[in-house]
């Protein structure tokens, strides 16, 4: 049994919900989707596993709202959530390191307990290993089948592309095979640059799951240096964001940066862009 009552949960969610936008709106053109941001831990991973508070005050003095797990730097829920606390970032998200198999097994309960502790409901898994049509369905019906487990204690699971999801496989594109077979409470997480890199048309995924649509990967591409720093690539990002209007559920707009890997450095540089293509 989970070590949270309901009233704490309701407590805790009611209370981050409070919190959560604290980007200012100044920040959004008109007509745009008002949404904190958030930076993926993957893109300063070296830094985040020597110094988790002094990469975190780094995030934060950025302009960052929030970060996106990917591994908790051995640190306890308790320890990271006043880490989170003390320099005024939420959790975004986490990506579950190793995959759909652990929220498949017995560590589910050890997943929910740390989520629930640092304040995140969203648990996502970074790409499976489905090759065949038969494969991308029964991973959809595992993903339902933990999107079941986790709705008593108000988690949810959700996916993130990379490029396969929007290769053809037998004439059918991996990603609406998926979200087509998994129970609507699995959610879309898009990242924006892999699909672009696929081929593949942001626009036309975030209208088809507007509202499946909960956290996006900010992520460019650009197919002359494959560098993926946001505002240097062929991502039309004011398309993308006129589209991200009509999605009513969309919490995050989550920064990563996989290319260069030049830590803070790097995520400063997406922040600034970014900033600068949300008021143009």
């Amino acid at each position: 049994m989970s070590q949270f009552t309901r009233r704490e949960f309701i407590g805790t969610a009611a209370a981050g919900a409070a919190a959560l936008m604290t980007t200012p709106a100044s920040l959004f053109a008109a007509g745009y989707k008002k949404c904190p941001i958030g930076v993926q831990l993957y893109s300063v991973r070296n830094d985040f596993n020597k110094d988790v508070p002094g990469t975190l005050a780094g995030i934060k003095k950025i302009g960052y709202d929030g970060v996106e797990f990917a591994g908790y730097a051995g640190k306890s829920a308790a320890d990271m959530k006043k880490m989170l606390d003390d320099n005024g970032l939420k959790a975004a998200g986490s990506h579950i390191q190793g995959g759909l198999p652990i929220l498949l097994g017995d560590r589910i309960q050890t997943e929910i307990d740390y989520n629930k502790t640092i304040g995140n409901g969203r648990l996502i898994i970074a790409m499976g290993n489905a090759r065949t049509i038969d494969q991308w369905k029964k991973m959809a019906d595992d993903f339902s089948t933990v999107a079941a487990k986790l709705k008593p204690f108000g988690l949810r699971i959700g996916y993130h592309n990379h490029t396969a999801e929007f290769t053809a496989v037998d004439g059918q594109i991996p990603e609406d095979v998926f979200f087509g077979t998994a129970n609507p409470d699995v959610f879309v997480q898009l990242d924006v640059g892999h699909c672009v890199h696929a081929g593949g048309d942001p626009v036309a995924v975030i209208k088809k799951y507007t509202s499946r649509l909960v956290t996006m990967h900010i992520k460019d591409y650009n197919p002359t240096t494959r560098g993926d720093i946001v505002g240097e690539g062929s991502v039309k990002w004011k398309d993308v964001l006129d589209a991200c209007a009509t999605a009513p559920n969309l919490q995050w707009y989550t920064i990563e940066e996989e290319v260069s890997m030049k830590g803070l450095e790097s995520i400063d540089i997406d922040f600034k862009n970014w900033a600068k293509i949300l008021a143009s």
